[in-house]
C-alpha cells in the first residue's frame, strides 16, 4: 500500500459475540418482512454467513455495526450467538452495500451452472436463495436459444428475466440488432423487446411467427426502420440542444484541471500514485487545446 494511505479495515477477520455488536439503526417490521430479508435468512440457515459484518470499535467491549443490519437480525432470529466481523478503521456513516454492483441476471445464470457442475443439489441452491426449484431451473435455462453475441452484449446489464423468452423467438441477427438498440436506448425492458418482436417480419423469427404471424404486416420492416430513424432524430436534437452547455462545462472543468496540474506537488503525487489518471487528464487537456478546437468551442 502506498505510503500515507490508510487501510479501510484491519487485516484479520474476528469472531465476536452478537451481544457486543450494537446496530447503528433499528430495523422496522417492513424490512424484516421483505423478500431480501427472507433470502438472507434462508441463505444463512443453509450455508452460513459468507460476507462478514463490518463494525467499528466503540470501547473495549462493544462495537458499532456499520454494515450488515439484515444479516445481524437474521442471525439473532436463527439463534446464532457469534458472528465473523471486519474491523473498520473509520466510523463511516454510510452503507457499504450501496457501493456494491449487484449480480446481473446473466452472471447469476453462469453461477448457477457452475454450482450445479460442482455437484451442488438443486434443492440446496433453492433453499439457500429462498426460491423454489422451478425458479432455479428457469434461471438455469435463461440463455437457451440466445446467441453468443447477445449474451456478450447483455452479460453486465441488469435486464429482467422476462426479456429472454422474447429474444428467443427471434433469429440471431434480429436478437443482436435488438440487443444493440437496447444498449443505445438504455432500455432493457421486456416491453421494448416485445415491440421489436411485433414489428419483425415473420421470416426473421425462429418459427415464422406462428399461425398468428404468417400473414403479418408486409410493411413491418419499413415500420421498424422508421421507428429507429425517429429515435435517432430525437437523440440528435437532444444532443444539439445541450451542446453549448456541455462545451461550457467542459471548458470550465478543463480550466480547473489545468490549474491543478500547474501545482508541482500535485503532479508529483499523481505521477507516483495515479499515473494513469494523470495521463488521462493530460490527454483530455491536449484534446481541448488541439488546433481548431478553440474556434469550435467559441462558435458553440
Amino acid at each position: 500500500m502506498p505510503h500515507g494511505l490508510k487501510a479501510a479495515f484491519d487485516d484479520t477477520v474476528l469472531t465476536l459475540p452478537l451481544s457486543s455488536i450494537l446496530p447503528r439503526r433499528p430495523l422496522d417490521s417492513q424490512a424484516t418482512r421483505s423478500p431480501l430479508f427472507r433470502q438472507i435468512k434462508s441463505s444463512i440457515e443453509e450455508v452460513g454467513v459468507i460476507e462478514p459484518l463490518v463494525v467499528y470499535p466503540q470501547d473495549g467491549k462493544r462495537f458499532v455495526l456499520l454494515d450488515g443490519h439484515l444479516r445481524l437480525e437474521a442471525m439473532k432470529i436463527l439463534g446464532r450467538v457469534e458472528a465473523r466481523v471486519l474491523i473498520s478503521t473509520d466510523d463511516e456513516g454510510y452503507t457499504y452495500n450501496k457501493r456494491v454492483n449487484h449480480i446481473p441476471p446473466v452472471a447469476q445464470h453462469f453461477m448457477l451452472l457452475e454450482a450445479l457442475k460442482r455437484g451442488v443439489p438443486e434443492k440446496r441452491i433453492a433453499a439457500a436463495l429462498n426460491m423454489d426449484i422451478q425458479s432455479i431451473r428457469t434461471k438455469v435455462r435463461l440463455l437457451d436459444g440466445i446467441c453468443r453475441e447477445v449474451v456478450e452484449i447483455l452479460k453486465d446489464r441488469h435486464v429482467c428475466a422476462a426479456l429472454f423468452p422474447v429474444l428467443r423467438k427471434m433469429k440471431p441477427a434480429i436478437q443482436i440488432a435488438t440487443a444493440e438498440l437496447m444498449v443505445l436506448r438504455n432500455d432493457f425492458s421486456a416491453a421494448f423487446a416485445r415491440s421489436r418482436l411485433a414489428l419483425t417480419p415473420p421470416d426473421l423469427l425462429v418459427d415464422g411467427g406462428g399461425s398468428k404471424r404468417k400473414n403479418g404486416n408486409p410493411d413491418a420492416a419499413e415500420l421498424l426502420l422508421e421507428d429507429d430513424t425517429e429515435y435517432l432524430v430525437r437523440t440528435l436534437k437532444s444532443i444539439e440542444a445541450s451542446y453549448g452547455t456541455d462545451i461550457l462545462t467542459l471548458t470550465v472543468g478543463c480550466g480547473y484541471i489545468d490549474r491543478w496540474l500547474a501545482q508541482p506537488k500535485i503532479v508529483r503525487y499523481l505521477e507516483r500514485f495515479h499515473a494513469g489518471v494523470l495521463a488521462t487528464l493530460r490527454a483530455l487537456l491536449d484534446e481541448v487545446r488541439r488546433p481548431g478546437r478553440s474556434l469550435e468551442m467559441h462558435q458553440a
